[in-house]
C-alpha cells in the first residue's frame, strides 16, 4: 500500500475510533482526523513487529484494518487523557 492509502485508511480508521469512543475531543475534528492517520501507522507498525502480521498490500485487508483502527482508538484514548476529559462541558 501506498502512501496516499496509508491516508485514506486512516481517515476512515479515526472515523471508525470516533464512533466507538464518541465524545467531545480536546483538539475537535481536525485532532481526531489526525489521530486516526497516525494510529493507522502505528497500528500497522505494531502487527508487524510484535504480532507477526505484516501489513499487506491489499486494501481490503481485514488484519490491516482492525490494526488501524486498534492503533486509533489506543492513540485517541491517550490524547483524552493528555489533553481533557472528553465528558467534560466546558
Amino acid at each position: 500500500m501506498g502512501i496516499i492509502s496509508w491516508i485514506i485508511l486512516g481517515l476512515l480508521a479515526g472515523v471508525i475510533a470516533k464512533i466507538l469512543l464518541p465524545g467531545r475531543d480536546p483538539g475537535g475534528i481536525v485532532g481526531t482526523t489526525l489521530i486516526g492517520i497516525a494510529g493507522a501507522f502505528v497500528g500497522g507498525w505494531l502487527s508487524g513487529r510484535f504480532l507477526d502480521r505484516p501489513v499487506t498490500n491489499d486494501f481490503y485487508d481485514t488484519a490491516t484494518w482492525l490494526a488501524a483502527v486498534a492503533g486509533s482508538l489506543v492513540l485517541l484514548i491517550v490524547y483524552r487523557l493528555l489533553f481533557g476529559n472528553s465528558r467534560e462541558r466546558r
